[in-house]
Protein backbone atom coordinates (compact mmCIF):
# COMPACT_ATOMS: atom_id res chain seq x y z
CA UNK A 1 0.00 0.00 0.00
CA UNK A 2 1.60 3.04 -0.76
CA UNK A 3 2.79 5.82 1.99
CA UNK A 4 2.06 8.45 0.34
CA UNK A 5 -0.77 11.62 0.95
CA UNK A 6 -1.90 14.84 -0.64
CA UNK A 7 -2.74 18.05 1.37
CA UNK A 8 -3.48 21.75 0.47
CA UNK A 9 -3.00 25.09 2.76
CA UNK A 10 -4.94 28.14 1.22
CA UNK A 11 -3.75 31.53 2.70
CA UNK A 12 -5.16 35.03 1.67
CA UNK A 13 -2.50 36.96 0.66
CA UNK A 14 -4.70 39.84 0.36
CA UNK A 15 -5.44 40.05 3.83
CA UNK A 16 -2.97 38.27 5.56
CA UNK A 17 -4.95 34.96 7.05
CA UNK A 18 -5.12 31.94 6.25
CA UNK A 19 -8.57 31.22 3.65
CA UNK A 20 -10.99 29.89 5.91
CA UNK A 21 -13.99 28.19 4.20
CA UNK A 22 -12.45 28.36 0.85
CA UNK A 23 -14.68 24.86 -1.20
CA UNK A 24 -11.72 22.60 -2.57
CA UNK A 25 -12.63 19.67 -4.87
CA UNK A 26 -9.96 17.05 -6.29
CA UNK A 27 -10.47 14.86 -9.32
CA UNK A 28 -8.17 12.17 -10.84
CA UNK A 29 -7.85 13.01 -14.61
CA UNK A 30 -7.85 9.59 -16.93
CA UNK A 31 -5.57 9.08 -19.80
CA UNK A 32 -8.54 9.25 -22.08
CA UNK A 33 -9.36 13.11 -20.97
CA UNK A 34 -12.44 12.31 -18.43
CA UNK A 35 -11.83 13.73 -14.81
CA UNK A 36 -13.18 11.92 -11.94
CA UNK A 37 -14.52 13.75 -8.56
CA UNK A 38 -12.67 12.43 -5.53
CA UNK A 39 -13.04 14.56 -3.09
CA UNK A 40 -15.01 18.04 -1.75
CA UNK A 41 -13.36 19.81 1.48
CA UNK A 42 -13.81 23.23 2.39
CA UNK A 43 -11.00 24.81 4.58
CA UNK A 44 -10.63 24.93 8.10
CA UNK A 45 -9.30 28.17 10.28
CA UNK A 46 -5.95 27.30 9.25
CA UNK A 47 -6.72 27.55 5.70
CA UNK A 48 -5.99 23.52 5.78
CA UNK A 49 -8.61 20.99 5.42
CA UNK A 50 -9.49 18.70 8.78
CA UNK A 51 -7.59 15.32 6.72
CA UNK A 52 -5.49 15.13 3.95
CA UNK A 53 -7.37 15.73 0.84
CA UNK A 54 -6.24 12.40 -0.87
CA UNK A 55 -5.17 9.99 2.28
CA UNK A 56 -2.51 7.07 1.96
CA UNK A 57 -5.50 4.42 1.37
CA UNK A 58 -6.13 5.86 -1.84
CA UNK A 59 -2.84 7.36 -2.98
CA UNK A 60 -1.99 6.74 -6.69
CA UNK A 61 0.00 7.34 -9.17
CA UNK A 62 -1.57 9.60 -11.97
CA UNK A 63 -2.90 13.19 -13.41
CA UNK A 64 -4.89 14.84 -10.73
CA UNK A 65 -6.84 18.56 -10.76
CA UNK A 66 -7.57 20.72 -7.39
CA UNK A 67 -9.97 23.12 -8.20
CA UNK A 68 -10.03 26.23 -5.54
CA UNK A 69 -13.32 28.38 -5.45
CA UNK A 70 -11.76 31.53 -5.14
CA UNK A 71 -15.01 33.22 -5.92
CA UNK A 72 -17.57 32.17 -3.54
CA UNK A 73 -14.29 32.86 -1.05
CA UNK A 74 -14.26 35.82 -2.25
CA UNK A 75 -17.67 36.99 -1.45
CA UNK A 76 -17.86 35.10 1.36
CA UNK A 77 -14.98 37.95 2.58
CA UNK A 78 -17.01 40.80 1.39
CA UNK A 79 -14.36 41.46 -1.29
CA UNK A 80 -16.03 44.10 -3.31
CA UNK A 81 -17.85 42.65 -6.18
CA UNK A 82 -16.72 42.30 -9.78
CA UNK A 83 -19.20 40.92 -12.34
CA UNK A 84 -17.60 38.54 -13.13
CA UNK A 85 -15.10 38.21 -10.82
CA UNK A 86 -11.15 38.01 -12.19
CA UNK A 87 -10.52 34.70 -10.13
CA UNK A 88 -13.12 32.49 -9.99
CA UNK A 89 -12.45 28.68 -9.98
CA UNK A 90 -8.54 27.96 -9.86
CA UNK A 91 -7.73 25.06 -11.47
CA UNK A 92 -4.09 23.91 -10.31
CA UNK A 93 -3.36 20.38 -12.71
CA UNK A 94 -0.58 18.34 -11.38
CA UNK A 95 0.97 14.76 -11.30
CA UNK A 96 1.94 12.32 -8.80
CA UNK A 97 4.81 10.68 -9.56
CA UNK A 98 6.01 8.48 -6.12
CA UNK A 99 3.34 6.98 -4.31
CA UNK A 100 5.87 6.91 -0.89
CA UNK A 101 5.98 10.79 -0.80
CA UNK A 102 4.15 13.39 0.53
CA UNK A 103 2.65 16.42 -2.19
CA UNK A 104 1.65 19.49 -0.12
CA UNK A 105 -0.11 22.00 -3.13
CA UNK A 106 -0.84 25.05 -1.31
CA UNK A 107 -2.21 28.32 -2.87
CA UNK A 108 -1.62 32.26 -2.33
CA UNK A 109 -4.53 33.71 -3.26
CA UNK A 110 -5.73 37.28 -3.86
CA UNK A 111 -8.47 39.03 -5.69
CA UNK A 112 -6.43 39.63 -9.15
CA UNK A 113 -3.82 36.99 -8.59
CA UNK A 114 -2.50 33.47 -7.02
CA UNK A 115 0.72 30.91 -6.82
CA UNK A 116 1.06 27.88 -6.20
CA UNK A 117 4.47 25.21 -5.87
CA UNK A 118 4.84 22.50 -4.61
CA UNK A 119 5.54 22.62 -0.66
CA UNK A 120 6.11 20.45 2.34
Amino acid sequence: MPQGFLTTHVLDTARGVPARGLQVELYRLDPDGGRVLLRSMATNDDGRTDAPILPAEEFATGTYELIFHAGAYLDATDVPPEHPRFLDEVPVRFGISDAESHYHVPLLLSPFGYSTYRGS
